[in-house]
């Protein structure tokens, strides 16, 4: 058995490295994606492009503009000078927002009354508008800040020239002091790259999987197959081991490049993903037997990988937050295979997490890995006999 196992995987790499498609598909998918995902997709805003509207010209005004111009958040690259020009940049998206200073702002902060900056963006892309909200919403805190303690000091000031004795004043005084854990920087290649991991081994296994053993029946070699000493058990293993190296050859590709060219973190356990990376192989390559069987020819079984990869990769949470997709969608990503192998993915890589955290990850991965893979192989044996 294990010298016609062998030979049999011996074929299919063979096989695999004389089609150019194959040979594609081994370098190309992973190459791809890591350098669209790693240099394309990225959400960071390090510096929003805003207009200034100063409608008080005035010393304070001006001061607001340069805690804006030195927080280095902001470039100022308009000044318009009625709503038509402001109206006139947002429409044509020059600017990712506008600050507008009304008039009568000094004049207010010198009576101690409640005044306003007016922030209006452009929310067509809703996260580059919170960000530059949160940006503008700081830096006004920090000038709002510093203006009660000036006025603070001046009224202790007047109370000591008025009491011609120190005037000593308690100003309570809260600071926020936020910590970032697992991403301090916040940059969303971090977040991003990690799930490549997961894109590439669902997308090379898969379709790899399921276009071998239709090609076996298209060009008729299935049934000079079922006629040799080959058993079915033999004949399903020689057809998907190879697979297994294939992904974690991709595997190992992919976590390298995201470490030496984006210097993406890894905090976690190799071994815990190689791990991690198997229980999900089992799951694509039950999956790709699958298709396999219900595909006759290779471009039925490309239609069909690429029907089951993308409702799977969009409901993984790679890009979107499972938490705010609708209930009745969330149901369906629990038996979603990827959405186990994303959040073990991006525990190891960001957070060093171990088996004691991700174990309910692992057990609902293997579950289905075991369960998809052995319901293909009965489907698939059953059409051998």
């Amino acid at each position: 058995m294990r010298q016609r196992l062998r030979r049999m995987i011996r074929k299919e790499f063979l096989q695999t490295a004389r089609d150019p498609r194959m040979r594609a598909m081994l370098f190309l998918p992973p190459l791809i994606q890591l350098l669209i995902f790693g240099f394309a997709v990225n959400l960071d805003v390090d510096t929003a492009r805003i207009a200034w509207m100063d409608q008080d010209r005035t010393p304070e005004s001006r001061e607001l503009l340069s805690e804006f111009q030195g927080s280095g958040r902001f470039a100022i690259v308009a000044t318009p000078a009625s709503d038509e020009q402001m109206q006139s940049l947002l429409d044509r998206s020059d600017v990712d927002g506008v600050v507008r200073i009304l008039p009568g702002f000094a004049r207010d902060l010198g009576r101690g009354r409640t005044t306003s900056v007016q922030v209006l963006l452009d929310g067509s892309n809703s996260n580059t508008a919170s960000i530059v909200s949160a940006y503008a919403t700081q830096a006004i805190q920090r000038y709002a800040s510093e203006a009660l303690a000036e006025r603070q000091r001046d009224k202790l000031v007047g109370a000591t020239m008025t009491s011609r004795a120190p005037v000593h004043q308690a100003v309570p005084q809260v600071d926020a002091v936020t910590r970032v854990w697992f991403n301090p920087d916040l940059r969303s290649r971090n977040y991003f790259v990690p799930g490549v991991v997961v894109n590439i081994i669902m997308l090379v296994t898969l379709s790899m999987t399921a276009m071998a053993i239709v090609r076996e029946k298209e060009i008729g070699t299935m049934e000079q197959l079922m006629v040799t000493p080959l058993r079915p058990v033999e004949l399903i293993l020689g057809k998907t081991l190879p697979f297994v190296v294939i992904g974690f050859w991709d595997m190992i590709l992919v976590v390298g490049a995201s470490l030496l060219i984006f210097r993406v973190p890894f905090a976690g356990n190799f071994g815990l993903l190689c791990l991690a990376a198997l229980l999900f192989i089992l799951t694509t390559l039950g999956a790709g037997l699958y298709i396999s069987t219900v595909s006759k020819t290779q471009q039925q079984a490309n239609m069909s990988t690429f029907l089951m990869f993308q409702p799977f990769m969009m409901l993984s949470g790679f890009t979107f937050p499972i938490r705010n997709m609708p209930a009745a969608v969330q149901w369906f990503t629990y038996i979603n295979p990827m959405r186990y192998f994303m959040e073990i993915v991006r525990g190891i890589f960001l957070k060093g997490s171990g088996l004691d955290t991700l174990w309910p990850n692992f057990l609902a991965l293997g579950v289905l890995g075991v369960t998809v893979l052995w319901l293909a192989v009965q489907r698939f044996h059953k059409q051998l006999e």
